[in-house]
Formats: structure tokens, sequence, C-alpha cells
């Protein structure tokens, strides 16, 4: 067990050192992102436009015109002593406007996993116990329908008829917590439109394995052999989807933040994209490959509780 905990932490760092050299070659390396190009788009919306005589001087103060070998070994050192830079457009250091935006994303994001999982879980159950039922079907096809469509369309049609059409709910923005209802939802419905299906046909698999047959065989109730015998095992491959989509949702769901102007990480990073804040671009997507890596190793060290079957020792 401990080898195979310091082979998947050896692998969460290679990950996250792979995903900080790809930002941050492709940023530099895109059209229009030249220093001087980022210090104008920078001070956009200020009283006055640097002169060519400042940018050159907060070039020069930034290192901007250095090689990007020597940028990202610079920025590495300062990454790993808690420094992410400042940003060029908020003036505040990167790790301030993260840690006061992340706490924003978390709880969206711990709220709709919860209330998908809630949902979802339990109808997963119930469709596999009435297999081939009116229930069953109507519930798959409702999944169905959950996963095909498009998040910003089902946030738009919740904003239409929920705030504009009822006025229940504040359209943008996080005034109350009425104001998580609707972002919670749109997250909500297409991961538990995906748990649905996944517990559903995990169920199923259980269901027709030999010792289900034998719990049955010795008269224990329904009840019993799915709560006792079926379930635990029917949750293996539902771990994997519901750790997978937490770190998405915990790394920052860009387009559900930026339609309900949600003051979370997504919407902080497509804001930072559009002003070519480059350090705080670097610092969301950092913190969202670190989200993910840690997630999978969660994951993986979960299978061990929930199955002592693997052997992970043993892995190639």
């Amino acid at each position: 067990m401990g080898r195979f905990i310091c082979k998947r932490l050896a692998a969460t760092i290679l990950v996250i050192v792979a995903a900080s050299i790809l930002t941050f070659g492709i940023l530099h390396l895109t059209p229009g992102s030249t220093p001087v190009t980022i210090l104008k788009y920078a001070f956009i919306g200020l009283e006055e436009i640097p002169t060519d005589a400042e940018i050159t001087e907060i070039t020069a103060r930034y290192k901007l015109s250095d090689p990007l070998y020597q940028q990202y070994y610079r920025w590495i050192q300062q990454t790993l002593r808690g420094d992410l830079g400042d940003s060029y457009v908020y003036r505040l250091p990167v790790a301030e406007i993260i840690g006061l935006r992340f706490p924003a994303t978390a709880l969206l994001a711990v709220l709709s996993v919860t209330l998908s999982l809630l949902i979802s879980i339990p109808l997963g159950i119930l469709c596999a116990v009435k297999r081939n039922s009116f229930f069953d079907h109507f519930n798959r096809i409702l999944a169905l329908f959950a996963v095909a469509m498009p998040s910003f369309w089902l946030a738009y049609l919740l904003i239409i008829v929920f705030s504009l059409g009822f006025n229940l709910f504040p359209v943008a923005g996080f005034r109350s917590l009425s104001s998580l209802v609707l972002p919670c939802v749109t997250l909500a419905a297409g991961m538990g439109a995906v748990t649905l299906r996944i517990m559903r046909s995990s169920m199923l698999e259980v269901m027709g394995q030999d010792y289900i047959l034998t719990a049955r065989s010795k008269g224990l109730y329904e009840r019993s052999v799915i709560t006792k015998h079926a379930l635990k095992n029917a949750f293996l491959p539902v771990v994997t989807v519901v750790g997978l989509q937490f770190g998405h949702m915990l790394g920052g769901s860009v387009i559900v933040e930026t339609v309900f102007s949600w003051p979370g990480i997504g919407k902080l990073l497509i804001d930072s994209i559009f002003a070519k804040d480059i350090p705080v671009v670097q610092g969301c997507i950092l913190l969202i490959a670190g989200t993910y890596a840690l997630v999978n190793l969660l994951v993986d060290l979960s299978y061990a509780l929930m199955d002592p079957r693997i052997r992970y020792g043993r892995e190639s």
C-alpha cells in the first residue's frame, strides 16, 4: 500500500508539472501575448494608458523580456515558496485573489455534488431493482436528456423561467443563499444523470453475481440483499465518476460560473484570459490541475477501503 501511495504521489507531481509547463508555454507563445501587449491590456480601464517609458520600466521590473525558460524557472521557484506572483490587472498577489474566490467555488461544488448524489443514487438503485418498468424507462430517458443538453442552455433556461418569469431566484451574483439554487441545479443535472446511469448499470451487474443468488437462497429479505451485499461493490465505479466530476466542479466550472456571474475560480479564469492577466491564469490552471490530480489520488486510495481484493502493490 505504501508503494502504491508513493507511485500515485509521483504521478500526481508529474501531472502538475506537465500542466504548469504547457500552461506557461501556451500563454506566452500565443499571438498578442508579448509583454507590451499584455501590459497595455492590463491598463485598460485605468485613468491613463501608460507611456512607452512606463511600459519599459514595468517590463524590466517583472523581467518579462527574459527567455521563457528563465521566466518559468523563476515562476516555479516562487510557486514552491507559495508566491504565485502579482496580478497585472488587480495589482494584488495571485494567491490572495485565488484565496478570495476559491471558497465560492468550493461551496458551489460541494452543494452541487451533494444534491446530485441525493437524487441520482436512490433513483439508480430503484431503476435497477425495477428493471424495464415504466419507472426505469422514464428515468433513463430523463437522464439521457439531462446528459445531452448543454449546461449553458440549461442555465439560461432556468434563468428565463425561474428568474425572469416567476422572479423566484436572483439572475446572477452571490447575494444570498437563494443565489445558489440555479447554479447548483445546473451543475447537478448533468452530473446526476451520469451517476444515475452508472449506478443502475453497476447494480444490474452486481445483482447478477453468484453471491447475490446465494444470499437470496438463504432466505434474506430483498432489502437486506441490496443494502448489505450489493451496494458496496456497486459503488466502486460510481466513486470514480463522482470523484472526477467533483474535481471538475472544485477546479472551477467555467461555463456555469460565467453565465451566473458567480464569483469563483471559473469566472476569475475567464476574466483573466480576456484581460491577458497571465499570472492569474497560471495560478488558476495550476489550482485546477492540482485539484484533479489530488481527487484522482483520493479515488484510487478509496478503492482499497471499499474492496480489499484489489492488490495495489502488484500493479505494473
